[in-house]
């Protein structure tokens, strides 16, 4: 057991948050954390990491903890000396197990040695291939100017460089593109030590959860399997609540009616009935789950193109990002824009909002095409402004259709309290934000829309809403997302940028991923010319390695490659929805052969690093 939470209660003010939550985490085991917005997810995992106090309840840790935060602060003055400090509890262990020697401490030198052999020797490697993998900016960069999505993708680094034997991630996947998430989700599936995790990625969830706890109304409620096994179990929980809840009210009632005319009922004889009506009445009702309608339709009939693209190219002064993109965006259509970080897709929002210019080509709209964007910054509103003041633009109603609504009573229909109206919009959570701006989109009324990275910080709640709405939308609309499960379900085609200006269009995102996998398997399977051989491996030789170790050694860049390679077509299978739409065996055994590759990967990669610190 890594910790164990029990009983926790965490008020704000008057706004209870938790009010009796547990979680237990075991070594190797992976725990995520679902719930709605505000349920207090983030503010479990700030009390499990010790950063935050409860008002009751016990948080028992038998090891340090790692805590990545959706609003993180960065030490130092530079992206490299801020991921060289994450590394500094390495220097610490080395020198601890130096100390254990000297003084002769036996068991001490055994623990250490054990931790060391798990964690690495040598972290140089590490820090290296993790920020390379997760796209942080280079070492030189200094903090105070990269943006939001860059610190995240740093924190997330220093975060993973710890090691920590409990691992505690708040929303990682925000701001990675598809390589970065398919990495961390291989990452995450063959850590060793245990991992909570708070995630809206599905396929993530599916891949690499032993056990979902959900955040409900103030308790945890734990459901073991996968995601998939949640939504199961889940389903069947609630209808046996909502039979319960029946049986209580209609007792109730019954109590109540015989309360209301027996005139036994004032006897003392009958107190015990009496008592049993009060602890009918005491009882906490069935919290509903709440849920809210979206519906962006406008009632566009028309069928012809809604913007034409003719050899269009993008970008700034002299930096083009894409070029002669020629393609056409129809009606009743959800186009999903593939690609890494910055290389172009918010660059193509932009020149189709017409807020740039395109370096070349043309850009052709209809003459009714009205467009709405929600861009990554989540833009478009005031900080200074009231709840109520940014839904109604400083108006008391809003129409929708030919209905005029009171801004209170649309507010509510997006799942925001009363007590909430009079709050500035700088204090709105993300996924309040982004709640708030769905709202406003609704008032818009607009046939095209274009969407940057909508599922940052949204729920799994919300982000149903959203997809439903996507699905039934008449209009046109292009989503960039990193999201897979969001993209499978409602893109009718994608746009990938594929670097060196180029984009590419498919019929779906599956198509594109093996696109680039069969482009990939091309390049390693050209010949190339026999590489040298390096001066490290020299040096190996000359101390003292055996034959075998040194044909080993040889050998085991290959038969990484070679379990990558069968790791990656698992996560394929694994990515694909309908994997999952049987029974659900399938996909068990997948996600099984999945970790048990990711952990001989893990085990091939350790050997690696001995002989090669045997030199």
């Amino acid at each position: 057991m890594l910790i164990r939470a029990r009983d926790i209660e965490v008020a704000f003010s008057s706004h209870l948050v938790l009010r009796g939550a547990h979680v237990q985490v075991s070594k190797g085991e992976c725990v995520a954390l679902i719930g709605n917005n505000g349920s207090g997810k983030s503010t479990l995992l700030k009390v499990l990491a010790g950063t935050l106090d409860p008002d009751h309840g016990t948080v028992e840790r038998t090891t340090p903890v790692g805590l990545l935060e959706q609003s993180p602060d960065l030490p130092g003055n530079t992206v490299g000396e801020s991921l060289e400090e994450a590394q500094s509890w390495h220097a610490e262990l080395l020198q601890a197990y130096q100390d254990a020697i000297d003084a002769d401490d036996l068991q001490a030198v055994g623990a250490l040695q054990d931790r060391l052999d798990d964690v690495g020797w040598d972290l140089g490697h590490r820090i290296h291939a993790i920020s390379d993998r997760l796209k942080t900016p280079s070492h030189d960069t200094p903090i105070d100017v990269i943006s939001g999505g860059e610190r995240r993708r740093v924190a997330l680094a220093r975060a993973l460089i710890r090691t920590p034997e409990l691992l505690l991630l708040d929303e990682p996947t925000n701001h990675l593109d598809a390589d970065a998430i398919e990495w961390l989700q291989s990452f995450l599936s063959g850590y060793r030590g245990g991992v909570i995790l708070v995630t809206h990625d599905r396929y993530l969830l599916e891949a690499v959860a032993d056990r979902i706890v959900e955040v409900e109304d103030g308790l945890t409620i734990s459901y073991d399997g996968s995601y998939t096994d949640y939504l199961v179990a889940r389903a069947e929980r609630q209808a046996r609540l909502e039979k319960s809840e029946m049986t209580r009210v209609s007792r109730l009632a019954r109590e109540a009616a015989w309360a209301a005319r027996s005139p036994a009922a004032r006897s003392t004889k009958q107190k015990a009935r009496l008592k049993r009506l009060d602890v009918l009445r005491d009882e906490r009702p069935l919290i509903r789950e709440q849920t809210f309608q979206l519906d962006l339709r406008t009632g566009f009939r028309g069928g012809q193109s809604m913007i034409e693209l003719v050899d269009v190219a993008g970008g700034y002064e002299d930096t083009t990002l894409f070029q002669d993109l020629t393609t056409s965006i129809q009606a009743k259509s959800c186009l999903g824009v593939l690609g890494a970080n910055g290389i172009g897709k918010s660059t193509l929002f932009r020149v189709l909002s017409r807020t740039l210019q395109p370096m070349a080509g043309e850009v052709h709209r209809a003459p009714r095409v009205r467009l709405a964007i929600i861009d990554q910054a989540r833009s478009g509103l005031k900080d200074e402004d009231s709840l109520f003041e940014a839904a109604g633009s400083g108006a008391s109603h809003v129409t929708i259709g030919d209905q005029n609504i009171h801004v209170a009573s649309f507010l509510k229909r997006f799942l925001f309290r009363r007590d909430q109206l009079e709050q500035p919009v700088s204090s709105l959570s993300g996924g309040e934000r982004m709640r708030l701006l769905l709202a406003r989109l609704l008032l818009e009324g607009a046939n095209v829309i274009l969407l940057d990275e909508p599922t940052n910080d949204l729920d799994l709640l919300t982000l149903r809403v959203l997809e439903d709405a996507l699905l039934a939308f008449d209009g046109a609309c292009l989503v960039i997302s990193h999201d897979r499960a969001l993209l499978d379900r409602v893109c009718t085609a994608v746009l990938s940028f594929e670097g060196e200006g180029q984009v590419v269009r498919y019929a779906s995102r599956m198509q594109a991923v093996q696109a680039r996998q069969a482009a990939d398997a091309l390049q390693l399977k050209s010949p190339t010319a026999p590489k040298p051989k390096t001066k490290r491996a020299r040096q190996t030789a000359k101390q003292g390695l055996s034959r075998k170790e040194l044909l080993l050694l040889e050998s085991l860049p290959e038969e990484i490659e070679r379990l990558e390679t069968e790791r990656d077509a698992l996560g394929v299978e694994l990515a694909d929805p309908a994997t999952y739409q049987d029974d659900g065996e399938r996909a068990a055994e997948l996600n099984a052969a999945f970790k048990q590759l990711e952990q001989k990967i893990a085990d091939t990669y350790a050997s690696w690093e001995d002989l090669e610190a045997r030199q």
